[in-house]
């Protein structure tokens, strides 16, 4: 929370914006498996990180908030992204638009995450990266973390249309790759 990156916003930032203890360069690395040429969608992008993050590997980055606040601090960092004020649910792109689409801590807010995945799924080619808090059977912790069980999830990503998909524990968070 003291990182330079942030002086002056830090106490507009959300939660999972405060977790400093996130690998993001693994996570992204993790995501791409190397991959360095595309067009990536961050769903959720907060303040940047992630954006940021996959702009350094060559990408074109756009993204995705429903925060302006958080636009304009993830634009800041990535002068040269396409960022809009939207949400999960209805995303402002046309069909298979981006190579790579990540939501970065975001799944869990949705009420409707079935509706979510088949719009993401519209707007990708390639893969798509979920990254989210780990299953609680707990009613506390990070917002309805206790309902994205990962049997519920395997379910609705099937039920969504991807053909597969696999999981990767990190130290707070879980990363879900889904294949078009």
């Amino acid at each position: 929370m003291h990182e330079k990156r942030f002086d002056g916003e830090i106490d507009r930032l959300r939660a999972p914006e405060r977790v400093q203890r996130l690998e993001v360069e693994r996570v992204v690395d993790l995501f791409l498996e190397k991959e360095a040429t595309g067009a990536i969608l961050d769903v959720g992008t907060g303040s940047g990180l992630f954006a940021e993050a996959f702009s350094k590997r060559g990408l074109n980055v756009s993204g995705v908030d429903a925060n302006p606040a958080m636009l304009a601090a993830a634009q800041h960092f990535v002068p040269g992204g396409d960022f809009r004020e939207g949400t999960m649910e209805a995303l402002p792109y046309p069909d298979q638009t981006f190579d790579f689409v990540f939501l970065g801590l975001v799944l869990h807010e949705s009420d409707e995450i079935l509706k979510a995945l088949k719009e993401v799924l519209r707007v990708v080619r390639k893969r798509v990266g979920i990254l989210e808090w780990p299953y609680q059977d707990q009613p506390f912790g990070p917002p309805l973390a206790h309902r994205l069980n990962p049997d519920l999830l395997a379910d609705l990503f099937l039920e969504a249309g991807f053909g597969e998909w696999w999981q990767t524990d990190l130290s707070n968070t879980v990363l879900y790759l889904l294949e078009k």
